[in-house]
């Protein structure tokens, strides 16, 4: 598979099957440790801060980059710990999309 994030989403138009267990399975592998399936066909991945202000921080970078990419992750702030919850609401499941978009948003912890 090529390397997740040097691809773009793609916007769902519906009608597309949500991923299997195989591929989910596959596409995690690819992701940094920390992400998870929940069995509401979503991921998961918590963050944690030095304080409020650097969470808040990363969350702003975060809505740069999913306005840039077209795909929108659920983002829940508790102080100094940012949860995002990812999925494909069209199709109420995952699509390759949510695996690009989380392998982005690690990487905006590199810059």
């Amino acid at each position: 598979m090529e390397d997740l994030v040097n691809k773009k989403c793609i916007p769902c138009q519906g009608g597309t099957p949500p991923m299997g267990p195989l591929e989910i399975t596959a596409y995690l592998s690819q992701l940094k440790q920390g992400c998870k399936f929940l069995e509401s066909n979503k991921i998961t991945k918590e963050f944690e801060f030095e304080d409020f202000k650097e969470a808040i921080a990363f969350v702003n970078k975060v809505a740069d980059l999913a306005e840039n990419e077209g795909h929108h992750p659920d983002i829940a702030i508790h102080y100094n710990k940012v949860e995002m919850l990812l999925w494909t609401h069209k199709i109420n499941g995952l699509t390759e999309s949510d695996f690009i978009l989380a392998a982005k948003i690690d990487q905006l912890l590199e810059q």
